[in-house]
């Protein structure tokens, strides 16, 4: 697994060449240099879509490096080779799974920021806080990372929440898949619409005062299977208040419910309890039920630049296979993480009281994730599917899957695949979805019931 050296190349869309917190770190926080074999290459500021892309088209075929072979295949036989590099999650899905393969490709940071994050960030340091309580966020400028040197795990797992995605994120299409149950061939394919507000992400320099406590708003609704067409939810979620507002319409009522019990370790409406609340995108809400340890930083073989989990034109039966997603829809790399541990807090509840996070170092995206159950055995599995993000000039997960390991079915939720349409990052305010008044309790009803 030879190191390739990366060649730079210059992008409006990136920050300058100059990393915004000093000699030797991005414009993030990460660190600029590589590891010492080589593996890891150094970071450097370069455009990663190749001239022609604009929405519409696969961004797999515009990245730059989109002819990389893998340079080794990870498998139950050869697992203990890697161990080093490989979390308990994934070696428990190479040793359940004798068919699950991890290939390995040239490490390739594709990660940066535009100019207007990368000194957001800088303005951050030593200014930033958390609220007493020790997990909301009371002080930041924005849209940037609130802690680029972290030194607690409330505050990583806050720059996971304030990673920067544009002010919106739309899916015209999209899919939610779960495996069938073990002798079934039945699968979940609930089809579905979901728009994502961050009122904080316009471009520029503001005060997170200015802006407002909400971390986001979302809608969504679905449009298949019958059982689940025509529901339709909008909530709220805060930097300083814990849980999240919640609002669910269902169509055989034509009614909009408020659903304060809607979130943390709810199960999610249609899955068979197979997807919680919090576990949406690697992680969902506020921070405020766990205490948040920071272990330190890793190099680890983590899923990094999977355009596979956002190819709107594949085929299900291409990529859905049985115990997990196709190999060759998945991609892994060699990257530095910070690993944190979290744990239930005393006096509070929740079905999974330990999980361990993993962040990206030059992006802060969460790219796996692991939970175990109340007798303290591993449970769940999630890998966060990163790419870079053409719109905005920073890498993003949106897609991810998740094995639940004792039941043997597997999720993945936020891809395009099959889609017809892509997901579309939007970096301005402009229509009426990007406004607070589309995520009221009366304008879902008012949309829900045409």
């Amino acid at each position: 697994m030879a190191g390739m050296a990366l060649a730079v190349a210059s992008s409006a869309a990136f920050a300058s060449d100059a990393p915004a917190l000093g000699p030797g770190r991005t414009p993030l926080g990460g660190e600029v240099a590589g590891n010492k074999d080589g593996r890891i290459p150094a970071w450097v500021n370069e455009a990663q879509a190749v001239e022609g892309w604009s929405y519409g088209k696969l961004r797999k075929d515009h990245w730059k490096y989109k002819g990389d072979k893998p340079i080794a295949s990870i498998t139950a036989s050869n697992a203990a080779q890697f161990a080093e590099q490989l979390s308990p999650g994934q070696l428990a899905l190479l040793k359940q799974n004798p068919g699950f393969q991890m290939d390995v490709y040239p490490t390739r940071r594709s990660c940066g920021a535009p100019d207007f994050v990368a000194e957001n960030t800088k303005k951050n340091i030593g200014t930033a806080k958390l609220g007493d309580d020790g997990w909301s966020l009371k002080q930041a400028v924005v849209p940037g990372i609130p802690f680029p040197t972290p030194t607690s795990g409330e505050q990583a797992m806050m720059n996971w929440k304030m990673r920067y995605h544009g002010v919106g994120i739309d899916y015209p299409n999209g899919f939610t898949f779960v495996s069938p149950r073990r002798g079934s061939e039945d699968w979940i394919q609930a089809g579905f619409e979901q728009t994502m507000f961050y009122p904080w992400g316009k471009k520029g320099s503001n005060k997170l005062s200015d802006v407002g406590n909400i971390e986001y708003f979302t809608y969504f609704s679905y449009k298949s299977p019958a059982a689940l067409a025509g529901q339709a939810l909008a909530a709220n979620v805060y930097l300083d208040t814990a849980s999240s507002e919640t609002f669910y319409y269902f169509p055989g009522q034509r009614r909009v419910r408020r659903l304060p019990a809607y979130a943390y370790d709810a199960p999610q409406i249609g899955f068979e309890n197979q997807y919680l609340l919090d576990e949406t995108i690697m992680f969902t809400g506020t921070l405020d039920r766990f205490d948040w340890k920071l272990v330190g930083k890793k190099e680890m073989l983590v899923p990094y630049n999977v355009f596979g989990a956002y190819d709107f034109k594949a085929k299900t039966s291409e990529v859905m296979q049985k115990n997990a997603l196709a190999a060759s829809s998945r991609r892994y790399e060699l990257h530095r993480v910070w690993v944190v541990e979290a744990s239930v807090k005393k006096g509070a509840r929740h079905v999974s009281p330990k999980r361990t996070y993993y962040l990206d170092e030059d992006s802060w995206n969460a790219v796996l994730a692991e939970d175990y159950d109340m007798q303290g055995a591993l449970w769940k599995v999630r890998e966060g599917f990163l790419i870079p993000v053409y719109e905005t000039g920073t890498c993003d997960v949106a897609a991810f899957s998740q094995y639940n390991l004792p039941e043997g079915r597997y999720i993945l939720d936020f891809s395009t695949v099959a889609a017809g349409a892509d997901v579309r990052w939007l970096t301005e305010a402009s229509g009426d979805r990007m406004k607070p008044s589309f995520f009221t309790s009366e304008n879902l009803r008012a949309i829900s019931d045409r």
